[in-house]
Formats: structure tokens, C-alpha cells, sequence
């Protein structure tokens, strides 16, 4: 028996091969994959520089590489475990800001109850965040959105006038790049997609996970704040047996100290090598190759309309949502009773997709829809071939559906 089929699956679940399509972050850069081997027969930590001063030093570069091109003058940053909790960061350090007493004094230092905004398709992680904090999730306000599902400004301002005119006190608002936590900052990377965040240089922090535009391998999440001092503020507990403020170098360099979570794991090795290797232009390429397939996918299911139905025609970002359309129901009349049929299809295909191992894509609702597909192209590997294939084989898994 041929073992081949069985490693395509096996290294489709794991995210290298270029016909995963499953989740925000997918591929195989090998030039990563070497500095995660490298930072793994390191063994360090990253809390303070005597222990990891290279590293630590790398970091304090790459970030500021990052900060300049979002377009913060000065700042700080950090790397953390995943965008949920640079998420997390961001409301600390936004509720710190405004009651810096609350550090040490607690509720009780503020006057009244705090509410947050988020849009209503917001990451599951604003919640979090907003219940860990002690607000409750009841206090995390979801703002609608337009048809293109972007947060409404004046429907923000309406909201917060509301929750003021009921006496609480607003002070966080988190937008949304990319459909979700941390997405769409590698368009920053691309001359040609740049314009999707013009503003940003106006936020006050930015949730940024180059583990899934720019193709680091996992994991790698950045959080930046334009105000530099306010992490450390919000966070020092100047533990002296850790954080000495007499060592023979600039403490500063001493980044456990900025978080709660003090030890580190060495997120940077395998994103500055890659940077390294790649450069600006080389990044660029990337974001670019990216949205051309998505462009291309597109394009295709268009071309194809009797057999896929798209939900949006012009996606912001590499995610594409579409319905896979059976044979029995390409005549059938639009309505109800088709569009629940079609949600009900897309879960079964799903299975099909599975078993054969050939390829991988995500399903979902989202509201009023049923069941779609959720197709996420963040592979340099994925090309116009890997598309064409994908879309013939729902057609062979999918048709007598």
C-alpha cells in the first residue's frame, strides 16, 4: 500500500500543506521553522536580559521595527501568548490609564462601573477580557455594524452617550482589522494593501500576530502601545529577587517585569530570522501573493456561479465565504427552504472533506446565514493550481449531496 495519502493528512492537520485552508494560520516557512529549532535547544526564558540579552535585544528591534510602520512615533511593546491575551494588555493598560489607582487600591478606587465597546462580530476575546478584568461581559457593549460588517461611528457614539447618560464610565474601544483578533496587520506590509488600515496610526495600541499574515510559525503575537511606560506602569510589581534595579546594565532591557505572566516564552528567534531573511520587499511579495489568490479564488467562484454562491463579492481580507451548491438545488428557486437546505450541506461535505484528506477548509454560520464556507488563504505556498483543485474536489465530494 502506497503511504502517501496517509502523510498528506497527517501534514494537512498540521497546517504546512498549501490545501489547508482551515484556519488564520496556515503554512510552512522554513527559515522560522529553523530559528523555533534554535530557540528550543536554547532553553531560555525571556524575563530579563542577563539570561537571554540577544534575544531580548531582537525584540527590542523588531518591535520597534513594527511600531514605525504602523506609524507610532515612539512607544512600547511586547510579544505575548496569543492575541487574546495582547487583547487582554490592551484593556489593562487602557483601564490603567484613565484610573491608575486601581492598581493598588482596587474597585474601589473607581467611581462608578466601566463599560467597553466592541463591534457585534467582535473576537470571543473582548468577553473574556471584559469578565477577567471584573467588568462582566454584560459591560462589554457590542456596536452594529454596516453591511460590510465595520463597526458604525455613530452608532459608537450613541452607545457610549447612552452608557454615560446610565453613569458608567467608558474607556475602551476595540476595532476590528481583518474579521478577527489580530488578522489583518501584515496588510501594514504591502504598498498595495496598506490603505485597508489607513488610521491606524491614530490608535492608542494594536493587537498584531505575524503567526498569521506574515506566516511565522506559532506561535508569535505582538501587542504595541503608542504611549511608552504604560505597560510597565500597569504591570510592575518590582519583584526584587527577579527584577533587581542595581544589575551592572539598563534595566529597562528587563521585559519580564511589563507582564503578568513574567516568564516568557522565546517568541522573537524565529520572526526576526524570517524578517531577517525575507526583508521588507520579500514581506511584501507575501501579503501581495496572498491577496492575488484571494483575488484569483474570487474570481473563479464567480466564473462558477451555478455551483458556488459567494456571500460577499468583495472580501476585504483573504478569508472568502461561500456556499457549495449541490446538483439537485442549482435549479431550484431562491428562498428559505434552499438557504437552510445549503446550511444544512455544508457540515456533511465538511465530513466528506475529512475523510478523504485532500484538502481542509473551515465552516460557520453568521447570523441570518446558515452554514458556509470559510475559505482562509495565509499560505505563500497556496497557488492557482491548489484553487482550481479545491473547488473541483467540493464539486466531486459535494455534487450528489
Amino acid at each position: 500500500m502506497n503511504p502517501l495519502p496517509d502523510f498528506q493528512i497527517l501534514f494537512q492537520l498540521f497546517g504546512g500543506h498549501p490545501r489547508f485552508m482551515n484556519q488564520l494560520s496556515c503554512g510552512f516557512e522554513v527559515i522560522s521553522f529553523a530559528g523555533e529549532i534554535i530557540t528550543a535547544a536554547a532553553n531560555t526564558n525571556m524575563f530579563t536580559y542577563e539570561i537571554a540579552p540577544v534575544f531580548i535585544l531582537m525584540e527590542q528591534v523588531t518591535m520597534r521595527k513594527m511600531r514605525e510602520i504602523i506609524g507610532y512615533k515612539n512607544g512600547d511593546s511586547i510579544l505575548a501568548p496569543g492575541g487574546s491575551i495582547s487583547n487582554l494588555y490592551a484593556a489593562m493598560c487602557a483601564r490603567h490609564k484613565m484610573f491608575p489607582q486601581y492598581k493598588e487600591k482596587g474597585m474601589a478606587a473607581i467611581p462608578g462601573e466601566l463599560v467597553m465597546f466592541t463591534s457585534v462580530h467582535s473576537h470571543y476575546s473582548l468577553k473574556g477580557s471584559a469578565a477577567t478584568l471584573g467588568l462582566g461581559t454584560d459591560n462589554l457593549i457590542l456596536v452594529p455594524i454596516d453591511k460590510k460588517y465595520r463597526m458604525i461611528p455613530s452608532e459608537l457614539d450613541r452607545l457610549i452617550q447612552e452608557q454615560k447618560d446610565k453613569g458608567k464610565i467608558p474607556f475602551f474601544v476595540c476595532a476590528t482589522a481583518g474579521t478577527t483578533a489580530a488578522w489583518g496587520g501584515g496588510v501594514l506590509l504591502s504598498r498595495n494593501t496598506r490603505h485597508k488600515m489607513a488610521g491606524v496610526e491614530r490608535s492608542n495600541s494594536i493587537t498584531w500576530n505575524p503567526h498569521k499574515l506574515m506566516g511565522v510559525l506559532l506561535q508569535c503575537s505582538t501587542v504595541h502601545f503608542k504611549e511608552d511606560g504604560l505597560l510597565i506602569s500597569c504591570n510592575q510589581m518590582c519583584a526584587d529577587y527577579l527584577f533587581q534595579q542595581d544589575k551592572p546594565y539598563d534595566v529597562n532591557y528587563d521585559t519580564g517585569d511589563k507582564v503578568i505572566q513574567c516568564g516568557r516564552h522565546n517568541d522573537i528567534f524565529k520572526f526576526w530570522l524570517l524578517w531577517r531573511s525575507k526583508g521588507d520587499e520579500g514581506f511584501e511579495k507575501h501579503i501581495d501573493h496572498l491577496f492575488e489568490m484571494t483575488a484569483y479564488l474570487v474570481e473563479q467562484l464567480k466564473a462558477h456561479s451555478d455551483k458556488f454562491e459567494l456571500l460577499f463579492d468583495d472580501p476585504d481580507c483573504t478569508n472568502v465565504c461561500f456556499w457549495y451548491v449541490p446538483y439537485r438545488l442549482r435549479t431550484m428557486k431562491p428562498g428559505p427552504e434552499r438557504h437552510k437546505i445549503l446550511g444544512d450541506i455544508q457540515p456533511i461535505l465538511k465530513g466528506r472533506m475529512m475523510t478523504s484528506g485532500s484538502f481542509m477548509i473551515g465552516y460557520q454560520p453568521l447570523d441570518e446565514y446558515p452554514n458556509f464556507f470559510r475559505n482562509i488563504i495565509s499560505s505563500q505556498a497556496v497557488s492557482k493550481e491548489d484553487i482550481d483543485y479545491m473547488m473541483e474536489e467540493l464539486d466531486r465530494l459535494g455534487y450528489d449531496l
